[in-house]
């Protein structure tokens, strides 16, 4: 399956190039996870108001979306990037 994580940035991000760095760092380790074979980090390549400005693409199975929900690093990114997000959007689906 892909999971999707679809960030909006808050108006305390002045550098989303910066963030997008931040989150690459924040997933550098994620196909460590048991399941998870990919993770991209695709920052937006528009900078509207109406546009979402990260996505983070994690190709797994279903059976890692359960050990992804509970390990250290998702529970960081919330911890860590939360603050920063005017909305977020996950969306899974096939591939």
């Amino acid at each position: 399956m892909l999971h999707h994580i679809i960030v909006k940035w808050n108006e305390q991000v002045t550098d989303k190039a910066e963030m997008a760095e931040r989150a690459a760092e924040a997933f550098a380790e994620a196909t460590a996870i048991p399941g998870v074979t990919r993770c991209d980090i695709i920052p937006s390549c528009s900078d509207r108001e109406n546009r979402y400005d990260l996505m983070i693409r994690m190709e797994m199975t279903q059976e890692a979306l359960v050990l992804y929900d509970a390990s250290p690093m998702h529970k960081a990114w919330k911890e860590n990037f939360t603050k920063y997000m005017e909305k977020k959007a996950i969306f899974d689906c096939e591939k």
